[in-house]
């Protein structure tokens, strides 16, 4: 299984930041889904909150079936499936985070 590690800075400080940035789940060198830096903040929370949401739910679910916790396969299936929308929402949660912090940074 390859470990999902978050992509490095997309610009130099000094360069304009680009308006697409890449999910960090991609499994891919060449990324096909993208995050909107620049759609509205309202818009990035509720799809970084739907993300999570998901995931919470999901590890609800599993905590409460006694049935899942002794089969290691499986539960290595449910944490992959937890971990993309999870790093997903974390990355919609960085760009949120970095658009809320431009204005105080000047």
């Amino acid at each position: 299984m390859k470990k999902l590690t978050p992509d490095p800075p997309a610009t130099p400080d000094d360069t304009p930041p680009r308006r697409y940035m890449a999910l960090t789940s991609n499994d891919c060198s060449i990324p096909t889904l993208l995050i909107d830096t620049e759609a509205p903040l309202d818009v990035l929370h509720e799809a970084a909150a739907h993300r999570i949401r998901a995931v919470a739910q999901l590890l609800e679910n599993i905590a409460s079936d006694d049935n899942l916790l002794g089969n290691p396969a499986l539960l290595q299936d449910f944490a992959q499936l937890c971990v993309i929308p999870l790093r997903d929402g974390c990355d919609l949660l960085d760009v949120l985070g970095r658009r809320l912090q431009a204005p105080l940074l000047g």
